[in-house]
C-alpha cells in the first residue's frame, strides 16, 4: 500500500497528487488530500486524518509519499519509514517560501528522505523498494538545524516573520 499525504497546510497540493496519479504502480493507495482538488483513481480518500490514523497508515505502507513538512517527515521517520517527499514550492503557489525544499535537501544525503520534484522522479522512487530510514543516531545537527530555522523564521513574539 502507498500512503500519500499533503499534510494540513491550507493550500492545495494538486501537483503532487497529479504526479502520484501518473506514476503509481498498481497497488492500493490511501490519500489524505486536504484542500487539494485532485482525486487519484481507485484510491481511498480522506480530507484529513487523525494523528493516530496517519501513524497507522504510515506503519502499514510500503511507501509513504508526502510533502516535505517537518511533521509529516518526522512521523514517517519515527515509524522507521524513509518518506518520498515532494517539497511544496513557492513558484507554484504551494507555500510562502521554499523551506520544504531546503529541509528535504538537507535530509536526503543522510538517507532520511528521498526527494522528488516531478512525476518522473516520483515514478522512479515508487518503483524502487522503499527501504527503511537511516538511523537518526549520531545526527545531533538535525535538532540544531530545526531550532536555528525556527529562530530565523519566527520573531520573539511567536509570529512568522
Amino acid at each position: 500500500m502507498i500512503f500519500v499525504s499533503v499534510g494540513t497546510h491550507e493550500t492545495p497540493f494538486d501537483r503532487m497528487l497529479r504526479a502520484v496519479e501518473g506514476a503509481r504502480p498498481e497497488e492500493d493507495v490511501v490519500v489524505q488530500h486536504g484542500p487539494s482538488r485532485v482525486r487519484i483513481r481507485d484510491a481511498v480518500h480522506a480530507e484529513y486524518l487523525s494523528f493516530d490514523e496517519v501513524v497507522d497508515y504510515v506503519r502499514a505502507a510500503r511507501a509513504v509519499v508526502t510533502h516535505a513538512g517537518v511533521g509529516s517527515v518526522m512521523i514517517a521517520l519515527a515509524n522507521g519509514k524513509r518518506p518520498i517527499v515532494m517539497p511544496r514550492l513557492r513558484a507554484h503557489g504551494e507555500h510562502v517560501d521554499d523551506h520544504q525544499l531546503q529541509l528535504a535537501r538537507r535530509l536526503e544525503p543522510h538517507g532520511l528522505v528521498t526527494v522528488v520534484e516531478d512525476e518522473a522522479g516520483l515514478a522512479r522512487a515508487l518503483a524502487d523498494d522503499a527501504g527503511p530510514a537511516a538511523e537518526l543516531d549520531g545526527m545531533p545537527w538535525l535538532g540544531d538545524d530545526l531550532r536555528a530555522y525556527l529562530a530565523e523564521t519566527i520573531d520573539p513574539v511567536g509570529r512568522p516573520s
